[in-house]
């Protein structure tokens, strides 16, 4: 009987650090695309976008002053949609 109340404990562990790890791993993603469209699109890499015309202005100014936003809330949803999936994946969805 302790063996399989073992058994049971270690799989439950082990799906426990499997949804861990995707939940970080998404986390990360998000981050490194956030952190791309922000700093690198609108500080780093302004220079070499000025010369790219989006709604009357450059796209690195864009990028500083509305893109990182929008990308920001687009990253929110998609967060949303993929731990509600993930969730699901694991069994521990609220519904």
């Amino acid at each position: 009987m302790a063996d399989h109340t073992s058994q049971t404990a270690q799989a439950g562990q082990k799906s426990d650090a499997g949804y861990w790890s995707a939940n970080v791993r998404i986390i990360l993603v998000s981050l490194v695309i956030w952190a791309i469209c922000s700093f690198g699109f609108g500080i780093l890499l302004r220079p070499m976008l000025s010369g790219i015309a989006v709604g009357g202005t450059d796209l690195g100014f864009w990028f500083a002053q509305q893109g990182s936003i929008i990308v920001f809330l687009a990253l929110i949803f998609f967060y949303a949609w993929r731990m509600n999936k993930l969730d699901k994946e694991f069994g521990v969805d609220e519904e």
